[in-house]
């Protein structure tokens, strides 16, 4: 279900993604057949200053590397962000997989790496980098582990762009719907195969419909669709977030079009809100 805070927002959709020494030298000039004290020891001093400046250099590409690691000092493995208590502060790397929405100069991104997904609410953000976040974006994120409405996710964010690039394949989750061992899956983009569409509701003449405009049927075309399908003789209801996926996308469309008894595969985040509420961006006939 979409959070309160959020009502009154509107999204701008993009997908778009995006930092020193200096050398010298220098030379003694000798005349005559012989070489004298002055020259000898000028040649010393100048030896010395050589010597001297490769060290400083050598220094600096130190300092330089060390600086990287004190970059990435802090950040988080998965496992450790999953470990860390709510409320704390924490420090992730992971690359954009979607982009939700954009508002006042806060973004709320889905992102992931190789073990595990985040989800980043009003992760502070320009208008202008919102625009570089395109899929596969590494960010490095600094903010607070939070929950709500059992939605883990960091809030008061704030973020950089660093090297690297990453899209993950959806992960088949179907057989693990009834299992506790789903959350573990919490906001990574998954799959689902074979779903049976359920009915969601009534319309006003009192007929079964496929789909709801927001979560009590009493919203409109461009609001949140909700539907349910069934698996295994249990019943799931599923989301297209209209801040993700808006009236003009396919995967809204597709679900407008659903009906009762349809079989079908989808794509999607896998949020939460009191239980699975994944938020679903494609749908497809069954193959």
């Amino acid at each position: 279900m979409k959070k309160l805070s959020l009502l009154l927002v509107s999204c701008a959709f993009a997908l778009v993604g995006a930092g020193c020494t200096s050398s010298s030298s220098s030379s003694a000039e000798s005349t005559g057949a012989g070489t004298t004290a002055a020259d000898t020891t000028a040649a010393e001093d100048t030896t010395a200053g050589d010597d001297a400046e490769d060290t400083t250099a050598a220094d600096d590409e130190a300092d330089t590397s060390e600086a990287s690691d004190d970059a990435a000092e802090g950040v988080m493995s998965y496992a450790e962000y999953a470990a860390a208590d709510l409320d704390t502060e924490v420090t992730i790397e992971a690359y954009v997989q979607a982009k939700q929405s954009w508002w006042e100069d806060k973004a709320t991104v889905y992102a992931q790496d190789e073990d595990g997904a985040y989800f980043l609410y009003n992760m502070a953000c320009s208008q202008e980098d919102y625009e570089k976040l395109t899929q596969g974006t590494k960010i490095r994120v600094t903010g607070y582990k939070a929950e709500w409405s059992g939605e883990v996710e960091i809030i008061d964010a704030t973020f950089e762009i660093i090297e690297g690039s990453y899209i993950a394949e959806a992960k088949d989750v179907t057989d693990l719907l009834a299992s506790d061992e789903l959350i573990d899956y919490q906001n990574q983009f998954v799959s689902f195969k074979g779903m049976t569409v359920e009915a969601a509701g009534q319309d006003e003449e009192g007929n079964d419909v496929a789909f709801l405009y927001s979560w009590d049927g009493s919203g409109q075309d461009g609001d949140d669709l909700y539907f349910n399908v069934s698996k295994d003789g249990e019943t799931y209801t599923f989301t297209v977030e209209s801040y993700l996926c808006d009236s003009t996308t396919d995967v809204y469309a597709a679900v407008k079009a659903l009906e009762i008894g349809d079989v079908i595969d989808m794509e999607g985040f896998l949020y939460w809100y009191e239980g699975v509420n994944p938020h679903i961006t494609s749908v497809t006939a069954a193959e």
